[in-house]
């Protein structure tokens, strides 16, 4: 029963560990910001870095909410890894505070964990339980901010011809901004209208769109802020670079929804190949259920089975390979 009671925990383990990394390979787009990317974005980060009193005077304009709060509230928003999290649910559009999340996720996973725990008689598939039911919260704030993201970049080039037809038309870059807030929806139109409230409460652009792109954190904002400090450095016509910035916006997105369409069926494969094991293990157990313990009550069984494990660990980060393509 002890040996039975352990294969069950291993095979859960190892259908966790498959399905994980599935869902951290194969469930982010198939065009997805790639490491060098992420890089070259913390370096403009840093480059377009500001003050501590310009950080203060632009966190102004989100004080409020903050001096709403109780002393206890602000007191558990200080704690550590709260300013990631705040983070995090601000680029997801959610006004749920940290401390907040934390504690529903607790409540997930320690609750269930236990009925789990005491339901199956088995302590290791309670934590197993409490861990993935307390990292829905997280899960769904990932979900939320991945959709408005890519929403925000798609919204994008739309903003950047209003903004182009404002300046041809005299109107200066803080207006721009301000039209566009006023005439496109969420989630473009309200981070566009903080940018520009922090310009015209005294701010600076480099600042605000210093804000926008640590706030919106894509490559794409990446380039339209890099592309308008270098023109407010050097000078040039401002319609036209938001004109041909529109229009490298959609080529691009072009070629990322063919480059997605191409690969599904290497995706939909990685899937089908990485846990068709784990599911004829399930079909079998189910029909014969003494064909598996001939195997695995075996020692040369189980490290046929420890092996086939890591070969499908080799198969899914090689067939990622193939199917991730960097742009």
């Amino acid at each position: 029963m002890n040996w039975q009671l352990s294969d069950e925990v291993i095979f859960v383990g190892m259908i966790f560990i498959a399905v994980f990394l599935l869902v951290q390979s194969f469930m982010v787009p198939a065009f997805g910001e790639n490491r060098q990317a992420r890089k070259r974005l913390k370096k403009r980060l840093k480059s377009v870095a500001v003050t501590p009193e310009q950080r203060e005077r632009a966190e102004l304009l989100r004080s409020k909410r903050y001096r709403e709060r109780s002393a206890l509230e602000r007191t558990l928003g200080k704690l550590p890894g709260m300013p990631r999290l705040e983070r995090l649910i601000e680029q997801a559009g959610r006004e749920t505070p940290a401390y907040r999340l934390v504690l529903m996720s607790a409540c997930l996973a320690v609750i269930p964990g236990l009925l789990i725990a005491q339901w199956l008689a088995m302590p290791v598939m309670g934590i197993v339980g409490g861990l993935l039911l307390g990292s829905l919260p997280v899960l769904s704030l990932l979900r939320d901010r991945s959709k408005r993201l890519a929403k925000f970049e798609e919204q994008l080039p739309d903003a950047l011809i209003i903004m182009s037809r404002a300046l041809r038309a005299g109107h200066p870059f803080s207006d721009a901004m301000k039209l566009v807030a006023e005439e496109m929806p969420d989630p473009i139109g309200p981070e566009f209208r903080t940018t520009f409230m922090e310009i015209n409460y005294g701010g600076d652009v480099r600042t605000a769109l210093g804000g926008l792109l640590e706030r919106i954190g894509s490559v794409t904002v990446m380039v339209f802020v890099t592309s308008v400090l270098i023109q407010k450095e050097t000078g040039g016509n401002l319609a036209e670079l938001m004109e041909g910035l529109a229009s490298v916006i959609r080529d691009r997105f072009r070629f990322h929804r063919k480059l997605r369409t191409l690969s599904a069926e290497g995706r939909l494969a990685a899937w089908v190949l990485s846990l068709l094991p784990f599911g004829l293990a399930g079909v079998l157990s189910i029909v014969s259920p003494g064909f598996l313990p001939m195997l695995t009550d075996n020692p040369t069984g189980r490290q046929m089975v420890v092996i086939a494990f890591v070969m499908i660990v080799i198969g899914i980060f090689w067939m990622r390979r193939i199917v991730r393509i960097d742009v």
